[in-house]
């Protein structure tokens, strides 16, 4: 992920801010529950370089998907971001999934990108229709607006988004700084996510702190966050989001998806691993744990 980042991260701070003053309004219309469903994935399944660490030393490129799933249990899909995938494409990837695994994926750039919501119903239908296809694997999709989509583009948002059926469920991620500004048009536009129950995107990267707004529509929050190489501070701003899903928890928070980027998405494997033990030590979860296989330093004899 390119938005937001940066070279030198040396001035950043990187606390989470406050909750936005809806959102534990909102989660406490719910109940804290004991059936919580926690998903820790990546963004992509496809790095060479997790042949011998999370994948099989005989992995083939054909079969990652296979050990992907069962390594984690959700994929932030960015593949459908550029291609709507046919019928036999969403075969193969149901059958290379593991029990519980999901599929969370993008909409399609051309739909949110190059139209702009504009006359977009036909190929949405086309989308929507397709991701169907994935079943009792598909987790929630999340639209991205362009950067340029600022809330005076509101009303239509609103046209796009009061068009679609609630079988689907949706996170939109806004980018334009104009929507972590206290407005009307921001407002009446989270509002209406609460009403159609479309969740929002909280994105944590080092050069965009505004668009961690902490504004949850639904009691699903997704988090997309961007780490910097397993920096020290990537392990403290974890620990951070530990610490906060905690208090959303006890409000009553149900679904939390969790995606990390890293570098070349190399190292995402042991970050999520990490987030995954803190979560099982400090709220009592059963996460299962990637299985992570340290490999040697080049040249070494031990």
């Amino acid at each position: 992920m390119d938005f937001g980042k940066l070279k030198d991260i040396s001035k950043v701070d990187f606390s989470l801010p406050p909750d936005a003053a809806g959102t534990g309004q909102l989660l406490r219309q719910f109940s804290k529950t004991d059936s919580l469903k926690v998903y820790v994935g990546c963004p992509i399944w496809t790095p060479k370089e997790w042949v011998g660490k999370i994948y099989p030393a005989t992995a083939k490129e054909k079969d990652f998907l296979y050990h992907y799933t069962r390594q984690f249990n959700t994929i932030e899909l960015n593949t459908t971001h550029y291609r709507i995938p046919d019928p036999e494409t969403i075969i193969r990837w149901k059958a290379a999934s593991a029990q519980g695994f999901t599929f969370c994926p993008k909409w399609p750039q051309i739909i949110s990108h190059e139209l702009g919501l504009v006359n977009a119903e036909g190929i949405s239908r086309e989308f929507r229709e397709s991701i169907r296809g994935l079943g009792e694997h598909l987790g929630i999709s999340f639209l991205q607006l362009p950067p340029q989509f600022s809330p005076r583009q509101a009303p239509v948002l609103a046209a796009f988004l009061e068009k679609l059926p609630a079988d689907i469920p949706l996170a939109v991620e806004f980018r334009h700084e104009g929507w972590f500004i206290p407005s009307r048009e921001a407002e009446d536009v989270f509002a209406l996510l609460e009403d159609l129950k479309i969740s929002t995107i909280l994105t944590d990267v080092a050069g965009r702190r505004d668009a961690l707004h902490m504004r949850l529509t639904t009691p699903t929050a997704l988090i997309r966050f961007v780490g910097n190489g397993l920096h020290p501070s990537d392990y403290r701003r974890v620990d951070d989001w530990v610490q906060r899903f905690g208090e959303w928890f006890e409000q009553g928070l149900q679904t939390l998806y969790f995606f990390v980027h890293e570098p070349d998405n190399v190292t995402s494997p042991e970050l999520a691993l990490y987030l995954i033990r803190e979560l099982n030590k400090r709220y009592k979860l059963k996460l299962a744990e990637p299985r992570i296989t340290v490999q040697p330093i080049q040249g070494s004899l031990f």
